[in-house]
């Protein structure tokens, strides 16, 4: 009831109010009521409004408690209290609520700023050398795809690890076909065993179709993506593909890669060019095997490397040594370094 209404305290007169003008329009129509019809008393306002009179009664109250009405003490002769008047305090307080979360927001950006600035610190070494690491795979993934979508002229490639699995090959072909459709050039380097996967080789026929380059090499030094001739993706660790991948754009690195690269593709062998019949002189598959062997590396590793089974890479070096007429692999590397092969 109006006459039994009490002061209450600031705050809990504000959370009243908040809840008066945000929450409750049965509040806003009974205020209403009350200075458009002074003369009406809570069961007038009750029939106009189809409510209970204790329902209205407790509107009364709250807007009472929420300074909106004068507390006469009697339930017919309410009186309204000029909103200006009556918000005023609300107003106030909503006012410094603000107030207080614009400081809070400029306190945030103040610290989002230092963040920032120790993130470019941090990173600071790397930027001045036109390098970007790249600490995860997907965070490698997603540069590639950003690199690969925004060359506008050229994508070359080196593409290690023998036969690329189907899922890969399938996810690589939308990005391939919206390159090649908007005139960018695109010119790949596989492994010569990719020859003999059929995926991976129905791929490469796939992109051939389209217009897109691929030739393939005994062996590549690791993974590559170079774009438009100004910007390169290299691993960090190209025997871990896990520990992240560098982006270079800074010109004398990326000429050095695109001079690899080219080196590379001049000797390579375009993709559906039979392979070389069988003569005495070896492959350059088999003298890709030797070099790798020459320098120390496991039969694990170099075929690896050259995107092979163990058994197919001993398999090869069994055809060097029969070509070489050795009957080791010590006296086949001698054999081989006599005939020019090393």
């Amino acid at each position: 009831m109006i006459g039994s209404a009490k002061d209450v305290q600031p705050d809990s007169e504000t959370s009243m109010l908040a809840t008066l003008i945000e929450q409750d329009e049965v509040c806003v129509e009974v205020y209403r009521l009350v200075i458009t019809r002074p003369a009406w008393g809570v069961g007038e306002i009750a029939h106009e409004l189809r409510l209970p009179e204790s329902e209205v009664r407790g509107k009364l109250d709250k807007l009472a408690e929420s300074s909106m009405l004068f507390p006469s003490g009697e339930t017919a002769h309410m009186v309204g209290i000029a909103p200006e008047v009556g918000l005023a305090r609300y107003i106030h307080q909503r006012e410094r609520q603000i107030h207080a979360q614009q400081l809070e927001l400029a306190s945030i950006r103040e610290a989002a700023a230092k963040l920032t600035a120790a993130h470019a610190t941090q990173r600071g070494y790397y930027g001045t050398l036109g390098l970007e690491r790249l600490g995860s795979v997907a965070e490698v993934r997603a540069r590639l795809s950003e690199i690969a979508q925004q060359a506008t002229s050229e994508l070359l490639a080196f593409m290690p690890g023998g036969a690329q699995s189907p899922e890969a090959l399938e996810a690589s072909r939308p990005l391939d076909e919206a390159s090649l459709a908007a005139g960018v050039s695109l010119r790949t380097l596989y492994l010569d065993s990719i020859r003999n996967d059929r995926a991976t080789n129905d791929y490469a026929q796939w992109l051939s179709g389209l217009g897109g380059e691929i030739r393939t090499v005994p062996s590549l030094p690791l993974r590559l993506l170079i774009a438009d001739r100004s910007v390169a993706l290299v691993p960090i660790d190209p025997e871990d593909s896990r520990a992240g991948a560098v982006v270079i754009q800074t010109p004398g690195a990326v000429a050095g890669l695109l001079a690899l690269f080219n080196l590379l593709w001049e000797r390579a062998t375009p993709f559906g060019t039979p392979p070389p019949s069988v003569s005495d002189a070896p492959t350059p598959q088999e003298m890709a095997l030797l070099r790798m062997l020459a320098e120390g590396q496991t039969d694990e590793v170099a075929s690896r490397k050259l995107g092979l089974s163990l058994r197919t890479a001993r398999r090869l070096m069994a055809s060097v040594t029969a070509k070489l007429g050795s009957r080791s692999r010590f006296e086949a590397g001698i054999l081989a370094t006599r005939a020019g092969w090393l």
